[in-house]
């Protein structure tokens, strides 16, 4: 699907994270979060619901500011240097959708045009082809099925072919045939220079794909490595993950109640 645009220019690491922290009121998303993510990473990030993911893809790409600690991504502090940094990465969150007044089209069209793209017509067909969509692509986007959405928002984040994705959740919503033209894309688009920073839920996929993995609970990290250090004594990533979560949660039920 063509290589990343900017693939050469981006340094190495591609994401380098120190003590990030990160505070709500009465609760700490992020608790001296640290880690690099390797140019060429297909890089996963899991944890259970809370443990604070969401929240570090939003300070990375430069969507919250953190309580402590800092970041860069591309060379660029997220903080600060966000329209440079948005201008090289594509983003797919977790809960965002295209907006329902425009129809998929327009909406690709609309993404184009703002990232500058010359020859948009071609990379929009293009998407749309790929994910089978030129049938609905005059269709409202709130008139779409969740999966077809889905499958928007990744159109929209690969289209101008960045050095670097964040994905959160890029599978959810699609069936076993698009889970799968997903996950050998995102195979080739690193083996071909790209760069990839994931959370994700399915482990069992995340597995093929990842070679590098960090698990975080309640936002701290627990463990981190190539993902091959995952898979020891005949278990595999889902294992490892579980092993660690739940002895994590008994040292905290072991641990004496502070007065």
């Amino acid at each position: 699907m063509g290589l990343p645009d900017l693939a050469a220019a981006v340094p190495d690491p591609i994401i380098s994270v120190e003590g990030l922290s990160k505070a709500f009121t009465g609760t700490q998303a992020l608790d001296r979060v640290s880690f690099k993510v390797p140019r060429g990473a297909f890089f996963g990030c899991f944890g259970p619901n809370g443990a604070g993911k969401s929240t570090l893809l939003r300070i990375l790409t430069g969507q919250l500011e953190p309580t402590a600690g800092g970041a860069k991504v591309l060379g660029y502090a997220p903080g600060t240097d966000t329209v440079p940094l948005k201008r090289n990465v594509g983003i797919v969150p977790e809960s965002e959708s295209p907006p329902s007044f425009l129809t998929g089209l327009e909406y690709l069209e609309f993404v184009c045009r703002l990232r500058g793209l010359s020859d948009s017509a071609a990379r929009i067909r293009k998407w749309l082809e790929y994910f089978d969509m030129a049938d609905k692509q005059d269709t409202l986007c709130k008139d779409m099925s969740k999966g077809t959405r889905q499958k928007i928002m990744l159109a929209s984040a690969f289209i101008h072919r960045p050095p670097l994705l964040f994905l959160d959740e890029p599978f959810i919503n699609l069936d076993p045939i698009y889970q799968r033209r997903v996950r050998d894309f995102l195979v080739d688009y690193v083996k071909s220079g790209g760069s990839i920073f994931m959370c994700s839920h399915i482990l069992e996929v995340a597995d093929k794909v990842c070679t590098d993995a960090l698990i975080m609970d309640r936002g701290e990290v627990l463990a981190q490595g190539p993902i091959a250090s995952f898979r020891t004594n005949g278990h595999d990533l889902a294992d490892t993950f579980l092993d660690i979560i739940e002895t994590r949660g008994a040292q905290r039920r072991a641990k004496p109640a502070t007065s």
